[in-house]
């Protein structure tokens, strides 16, 4: 369903996935600006990593962690802010929009981004990505899937029960296997929807 806010330029979008809930708000925000064919906002680590500093207090405050800050696009660039509660609750609609009303007054003033571009807040869903290191030892315990920027032993593509982390590489049983993937090696890391995992999510985050 959606649901819209005339006071400003907000339209929420809601789902509904097997693991409940799914959140997201779209803010657009003033008329796209010239753009050249250099412009290197598609996947920016260091434009990602400077928002995230940025807003990271005001969520915190708001009792949310960030999961994940992406941005993706030339013409239309998307910011996709991916939250959860530090409690372990579950998330709302409403939180999602308060959530994008504080980020987006701090991001009015810090501009990292010239011209339009949409902002995405939501929750992470039932495939939640695993992104620092303390995610592989929060979710010890729960079936992952790991894809590796190189090939290691054949295979770039890696999925078993995770067992956390030893030194800098993540320990993962693969067809009944233990295995240790460097974390410097991993391109991509998420969890697969099982009950150990959900159970795992619903924790509070430390």
């Amino acid at each position: 369903m959606s649901r819209k806010c005339c006071a400003t330029k907000f339209a929420l979008v809601v789902g509904m996935d097997e693991g409940g809930p799914a959140a997201h708000l779209l803010f657009w925000s003033k008329p796209a600006m010239p753009r050249n064919g250099h412009d290197r906002l598609a996947c920016d680590a260091d434009l990602s990593r400077r928002i995230e500093r940025t807003i990271a207090p005001i969520v915190r405050e708001l009792g949310f962690v960030i999961v994940r800050v992406r941005v993706f696009g030339v013409d239309r660039p998307r910011l996709q802010i991916m939250v959860e509660r530090h409690d372990g609750g579950s998330i709302t609609v409403d939180d999602c929009a308060d959530i994008s009303r504080a980020v987006s007054a701090a991001l009015i003033v810090d501009d990292p981004i010239a011209g339009s571009y949409t902002l995405e807040v939501s929750s992470p869903g039932i495939d939640r990505p695993l992104v620092r290191p303390e995610d592989f030892e929060r979710f010890a315990g729960s079936e992952a899937k790991l894809t590796t920027k190189r090939v290691i032993d054949g295979q770039k593509r890696f999925r078993g029960l995770l067992l956390g982390l030893d030194g800098g590489a993540v320990r993962i049983v693969v067809d009944g296997t233990e295995r240790a993937i460097a974390i410097d090696d991993i391109a991509q890391a998420k969890l697969v929807l099982i009950d150990a995992s959900l159970r795992k999510g619903r924790k509070p985050v430390k």
